[in-house]
């Protein structure tokens, strides 16, 4: 599936300053940090670490000074075990020592399976400057950023109306050109109804029918979040994992 998608594979190396085959090697890969144009922007400050697996190797993009520790460490492991625990805490030992810490591992989806919606929502539709009334609600701390984000703007939203509540929102904002980050929001007394897996599947068929590239990501223990995507045609694609400074208390 990745391996088709010279988009999301060009943008990936862009970001990870590698060529798109290094995805693919046997060998891990180990590159210097640079800011591309045309990347995807989560924070302001240049990244002091990040990995990526396909499920094969891994490509790490690093500072210079993690370089020597990252090559011993790497030599001969098998990349994707990288992402399990214990092979992470050593990686975590030597980022304190520079003053980062881990953050979760993103697990990302692409959609693989063409897929209808099965219910019939009362739907209405926000597009672009019509979020911005959502912003500061408490109740779409996934479907929507918290507030207008040039890097990454909010682009359309959708939600599904009981009557005047709103049983769930689903929102994309545009992490790159042309590609499409959806998240879901569903009120609780909603759940478990299909609430969620209806609205992705409306918005990621609207992505795509726009010529767009949909993607969808969670973390590794959200399981109500992974059926979601599932169930909207998406599937496991590629995972993260990045480092930022250790908080220092006041």
């Amino acid at each position: 599936m990745l391996r088709n998608n010279t988009q999301i594979l060009n943008l990936l190396a862009l970001e990870y300053n590698c060529s798109p085959n290094d995805f693919y090697k046997s060998n891990n890969i180990i590159t210097s940090v640079s800011c591309n144009e045309g990347q995807r922007i989560y924070a302001q400050k240049q990244t002091f670490f990040k990995m990526i697996t396909f499920g094969s190797n891994v490509v790490i993009s690093a500072d210079t000074a993690l370089h020597p520790f990252l090559e011993q460490y790497t030599d001969g492991k098998t990349g994707h075990y990288l992402f399990e625990i214990p092979n992470l805490l050593p990686i975590e030992k030597e980022l304190n020592y520079h003053g980062y810490t881990l953050t979760q591992s993103f697990h990302m989806f692409l959609p693989a399976v063409k897929c209808e919606p099965k219910k019939n929502y009362q739907l209405r539709w926000y597009i672009d400057e019509e979020i911005y009334q959502f912003y500061g609600d408490s109740r779409f701390p996934n479907a929507i950023c918290t507030e207008f984000t040039e890097t990454r703007p909010d682009k359309i939203v959708v939600c599904a109306y009981d009557n005047d509540n709103i049983m769930g929102m689903a929102g994309c904002s545009e992490d790159a050109k042309g590609l499409f980050q959806i998240g879901i929001d569903v009120m609780p007394e909603y759940r478990s109804m299909g609430v969620g897996t209806y609205l992705v599947t409306v918005l990621k068929n609207r992505i795509i029918e726009a010529g767009a590239i949909p993607f969808y990501g969670t973390s590794v223990s959200n399981y109500h979040s992974w059926n979601i995507a599932i169930n909207s045609g998406f599937r496991p694609a590629w995972i993260e994992i990045a480092a930022q400074r250790i908080k220092q208390n006041d």
